[in-house]
């Protein structure tokens, strides 16, 4: 039976700070390419410095998609991701040019490439009951009983993890199904796109030492100053976004909760914490090819192949 051939995408993700945006504007300088953002922050409109999301600067000419699309109060989630990246990336295929799809948030990813499972609704009183739970006991306590009711489901996700963990146990008060189950029902076997997945990897103790330095960086350019102009807009320290790594450090220190210095060093552990999460969550994905940041000549060559393959 003939399959109508799927949009080729390139994905490039890995870890924060490992270098994805530049190559990604150097990639697409190279083959006429167009940048689809699949970082869950980058989306939100006035959020730069904490998101390091490009700046026009940066981006050199080479369009962007999926920048500041939303407005820090605006509902935003996978299935709208998936969504409006899908009709990015249509749009950018049609064109003939290459779409290149660059961040790491590998859920967002993964909603793009496979689809979503079908999960019940979100109960709001009983997550604003698990999160305060979260809050006054920490999330490991939550994790292991999300171990206890699904191990599955928990291996796969970190102990710190609140988002997810949360979510999970949702799911099993709300419809008293697991999450394991209702994944290996939707199983991801169909992908809607043809991606070749490139995952950028670095040493260790270089990506730490990056992620310290970048820390400094922006808060040498206006974290603490962006964070209290959201604030003043009137934006919640109780959205999500502004829970995000960053501004919920520097909320923290507006507040008098922490001393500066304590807000930026709990900053650069809780961002080298969440890198060794986007690891664990990529190494997890499968058909990845894990490269190195400065080989672009071989990257190129690897992309160049991929898109001229054939059905």
């Amino acid at each position: 039976m003939f399959r109508e051939r799927r949009p080729k995408i390139v994905v490039i993700a890995g870890p924060t700070a490992t270098g994805k945006s530049g190559l990604a504007v150097s990639l697409a300088r190279s083959l006429s390419g167009e940048i689809v953002n699949a970082d869950s922050m980058q989306v939100y409109q006035g959020m730069n410095i904490g998101t390091a999301k490009p700046t026009l600067e940066e981006q050199k000419g080479i369009p962007h998609h999926l920048l500041d699309i939303v407005r820090p109060d605006e509902p935003f989630n996978a299935a709208i991701y998936r969504i409006r990246a899908l009709s990015a990336v249509t749009d950018i295929c049609s064109r003939r040019k290459a779409c290149l799809v660059v961040g790491g948030t590998g859920l967002y990813i993964r909603a793009l490439v496979r689809g979503l499972m079908k999960a019940p609704p979100s109960d709001p009183v009983l997550r604003e009951a698990l999160s305060n739970e979260c809050d006054r006991d920490g999330p490991a306590t939550l994790h292991e009983r999300l171990k206890g009711l699904d191990p599955q489901c928990a291996a796969a996700i970190h102990p710190n993890d609140r988002i997810r963990i949360v979510r999970a146990l949702e799911i099993i008060h709300v419809s008293n199904r697991l999450s394991s189950d209702l994944m290996k029902g939707h199983g991801f076997r169909e992908p809607s796109l043809d991606a070749l997945k490139i995952c950028l990897n670095v040493d260790r103790e270089i990506l730490y030492r990056r992620i310290n330095e970048r820390t400094l960086k922006m808060v040498e350019m206006g974290l603490l100053e962006e964070t209290r102009h959201l604030l003043k807009q009137g934006y919640s320290p109780d959205l999500r976004p502004m829970k995000a790594i960053g501004y919920r450090h520097m909320v923290r220190h507006l507040k008098g909760e922490w001393s500066f210095e304590e807000a930026i060093d709990t900053l650069k552990r809780d961002t080298r914490r969440y890198a060794k999460r986007q690891l664990t969550w990529f190494r997890a994905e499968s058909d990845v090819i894990w490269i190195d940041p400065d080989g672009m000549d071989m990257v190129l060559k690897r992309i160049e192949s991929f898109l001229s393959e054939t059905a």
